[in-house]
């Protein structure tokens, strides 16, 4: 058990990116429960000891990140900026992405009444949604979902622990959406509701 652990540790810390658990069971020649109780141990201890690292379990993924508390140290040592806000335009479009997924950029405009090909745009740049395949209807257009980015961002494990999905049938449904979306970012530092430039704003019609 301790042997394991430890290799699941070397992986993940080489790795640098989040690892399918299918993946670590076939390298470590166990089941997924076994590589699930072994991080759970690793996650545990990492924060019962104080340590500098975390363990993340995203969806059917494991991945190690630096500790929430040590990101200004982090951010000093590494010379990185602020990373740029998102602004309401965009949070509106993630979040019918990730309530609605996988879905077009078409029906993200249906929702939103505007064009959203500026801040679809931006999402995509960010890594907080990606293209996962084509519809099959004249055209072809790109099918859309949140990713690893998304989980992290969001503070999730799965996206199972989104809040409700609301009543869409009313006239409001786009507005609430944004409300439950902002209700996940409120614990985050990494995204908010100021605007990332004024250009998005100018190209979703929002002046």
């Amino acid at each position: 058990m301790a042997e394991l652990t430890s290799a699941l540790e070397a992986i993940l810390f080489a790795s640098g990116e989040s690892i399918p658990t299918a993946r670590l069971s076939l390298v470590l020649g166990t089941d997924e429960k076994e590589i699930l109780r072994c991080a759970a141990e690793l996650a545990e201890g990492y924060e019962n000891e104080g340590r500098g690292i975390r363990l993340l379990r995203l969806d059917d993924r494991l991945q190690l990140c630096s500790a929430p508390e040590y990101a200004p140290y982090v951010a000093k040592a590494l010379e990185q900026r602020k990373p740029a806000q998102l602004s309401q335009s965009a949070l509106e479009s993630l979040a019918i992405v990730a309530y609605f997924q996988p879905v077009t950029r078409a029906y993200i405009d249906q929702v939103r009444g505007v064009d959203s090909s500026y801040t679809v745009s931006t999402l995509l740049e960010r890594g907080l949604i990606a293209v996962a395949g084509r519809l099959d209807v004249p055209g072809r257009p790109s099918l859309l979902k949140t990713t690893d980015v998304f989980l992290r961002t969001m503070g999730v494990s799965s996206l199972s622990e989104l809040p409700k999905l609301p009543d869409m049938s009313g006239g409001d449904g786009a507005a609430e959406l944004q409300r439950r979306i902002e209700e996940l970012q409120s614990g985050s530092e990494q995204i908010s509701l100021d605007d990332l430039t004024q250009n998005e704003n100018q190209s979703d019609g929002e002046g």
